[in-house]
């Protein structure tokens, strides 16, 4: 025995099937004289180091009739059951290539090997091939690899719970390798190698829901230890396929593209959170609910992760996945309510694909609203003051132009479903919070909106006329910085102050003072007016001479001394030519400004005359 063993070492390659049908004879001849033992332990690790060695050259050889008439034989099936799985890696990769000619061959022997040998065996080695497969190679070694771990976890029968836990960990993982289809073109093409394999994933994990399926409708399934197990681990499955993959992926509906692999995909991941017993309205609900004590073996943190609950909500209120076991009683407030949990998380990441679910989630749970029905109680909920701080971000700073206009849409859209009281209070906090004069100019403009609509015949209102109005014109009609306020910088929140001053002169009569803007008139041009009036002749000086400095140094043909920094990095010097058209530009806005100031002082002038 040991000789033969010996042999291995000092061979060459055309003797390893020799060293083969010498080593199966004679662990086969060790195994018959210690029948006592378990068949394991009469093999060492000289035995195991010996038949991987030989085994792995003939199949690298090619050797495949005699390798398969070996595996084959009978009196061989307990050394393949016990050793035959390290054989693995060569014909894994000899059946990656599909270059082989006796491809079946290698097949048979594939497939012998996963009915022969111990399942937990099989399932490290083939997990690890699967894990060491390279960049190109993922896909492939997915659609290779599935069924056969299918296989091998259906035969370790009631105890395969933390196994399966561990093979959908490793081929989510692989999944992710996997590039994105960008397109409906992709998606629709059968070359999408992540959609082929999600479709493979389906198939591979189908038989172990409808095993946990099976097990909540029985009495004894519920009460079982191992069965639940299971479920904890397809619901952590479900989970991490929401907010990896799910999360990333771009969902088109079915007037897109009719027939949508991630569609299908994500419909069997909603409906395998029901067949683990969990209810998808109560994961929607989660954030907002009682918290619901849950007996097993996850915490809650990782039995319900925060993302995974938004991507839920976003595939049933955006996609109307599931809808028909999604219950239709809640009121379009109440989803509100927990949707903005979701929309909160969703809107505060920096990533594109985050922040379109969130804005399509917060959209769609607008959209089932009525205009002017949310009630200002909702302002002292913490996400309904945060989410519109995550919009300002959005509208802002989002380097995609498609998302910006999409998030000021659906931000003008969530102004639109508050009552008047909310929409007072809302314009109240985003004056004092957006820090951007776009922002606080957009906001203006919504309060001429509403001041305009409380002025109709039959549409007054307390907030947006009056007493109450006043404390909100005050933070229009203010400048930062008194007479030093940049105009520049403040340029969009001071022509709307500036339209909406206007405004209320030319439709708030004298002798009506609806709005109390005559009222206050005295305090607005004390605080807003005159030293807006000094800030502009100041600013307008100073670019005047710088604009005769660039002339002149045009002219000498100097260098240009004016520079530009951007978060403290200093940009190419302008030309002067350059310098010149901007100082044109900025004199042509204080221009602009004046003109609507001098009306307004024309105006008051008028009216207080009368």
């Amino acid at each position: 025995m040991d000789t033969s063993l010996q042999l291995e070492s000092r061979t060459s390659s055309a003797d390893n099937l020799t060293i083969l049908y010498v080593l199966f004879t004679s662990t086969l001849a060790v195994s018959r004289t210690t029948a006592a033992l378990a068949a394991e332990s009469s093999y060492t690790s000289e035995h195991h180091h010996a038949f991987t060695a030989a085994g792995r050259a003939c199949i690298q050889e090619g050797h495949c009739t005699n390798v398969l008439s070996i595996l084959l034989d009978d009196k061989n099936q307990e050394l393949v059951r016990c050793m035959g799985w390290t054989l693995l890696p060569p014909l894994i990769q000899l059946l990656l290539k599909k270059e082989d000619k006796n491809l079946p061959q290698w097949l048979a022997v594939f497939t012998h090997l996963l009915e022969t040998c111990g399942p937990k065996e099989l399932l490290i080695g083939l997990l690890e091939q699967l894990e060491q497969s390279g960049p190109h190679a993922t896909a492939e070694s997915l659609h290779l690899l599935l069924k056969p771990l299918q296989k091998v976890l259906l035969r370790l029968g009631s105890r395969k719970a933390s196994s399966l836990g561990m093979t959908l960990s490793s081929v989510l993982d692989q999944l992710a390798k996997l590039p994105l289809p960008l397109t409906e073109e992709q998606e629709d093409s059968e070359e999408s190698s992540l959609c082929r394999c999600c479709m493979e994933l389906l198939d591979f994990v189908r038989p172990f829901f409808q095993e946990a399926r099976q097990s909540l409708s029985s009495e004894t399934g519920r009460s079982c230890g191992l069965e639940g197990e299971l479920r904890a681990e397809l619901l952590k499955f479900c989970m991490k396929t929401l907010s990896h993959l799910l999360l990333e992926v771009h969902l088109r509906d079915p007037d897109e593209l009719t027939v949508s692999p991630l569609r299908t995909f994500a419909t069997e991941i909603l409906d395998g959170l029901t067949a683990v017993g969990e209810h998808l309205h109560t994961l929607v609900f989660l954030p907002v609910l009682k918290r619901k004590q849950v007996p097993g073996f996850l915490e809650e943190e990782v039995r319900y992760p925060k993302a995974s609950l938004a991507v839920v909500a976003h595939l049933v209120f955006v996609h109307h996945l599931a809808a028909d076991s999604f219950p239709s009683v809640f009121s379009p407030v109440f989803c509100l309510r927990c949707n903005m949990e979701h929309v909160f998380l969703l809107l505060s990441s920096a990533e594109d694909p985050k922040l379109q679910k969130g804005l399509e989630l917060y959209e769609k749970s607008l959209v089932l609203l009525e205009d002017s029905s949310l009630p200002a109680d909702l302002l002292q909920i913490k996400t309904f003051l945060t989410v519109p701080q995550n919009m300002v971000k959005i509208m802002t700073l989002c380097p995609r132009h498609d998302l910006r206009t999409k998030g000021l849409k659906v931000f003008q859209l969530s102004i639109d479903k508050f009552d008047t009281e909310a929409k007072y209070r809302l314009f109240q906090y985003m004056l004092s919070s957006s820090n951007h004069s776009g922002v606080e100019g957009y906001v203006i403009k919504n309060i001429r909106t509403q001041i305009h609509v409380a002025l109709q015949p039959g549409n007054g209102n307390v907030w947006f006329e009056g007493v109450h109005l006043l404390p909100l014109l005050r933070k229009v009609f203010s400048l930062p910085e008194g007479p030093e306020t940049d105009l520049l910088q403040y340029l969009d929140r001071l022509m709307e102050a500036l339209n909406l001053l206007r405004f209320l002169v030319i439709r708030d009569k004298v002798t009506e003072n609806q709005t109390g803007v005559w009222t206050e008139l005295y305090k607005i041009e004390d605080s807003f007016l005159k030293p807006l009036r000094v800030g502009l002749n100041m600013s307008r000086a100073h670019y005047e001479q710088e604009l005769r400095g660039c002339t002149e140094r045009r002219r000498s043909k100097e260098e240009p001394v004016l520079s530009v920094s951007v978060s403290s990095e200093k940009l190419p010097q302008m030309t002067a030519d350059s310098q010149i058209q901007a100082l044109h530009s900025a004199l042509h806005t204080f221009d602009m400004m004046e003109s609507v100031l001098a009306r307004i002082e024309e105006l008051t002038e008028l009216r207080g005359d009368l």
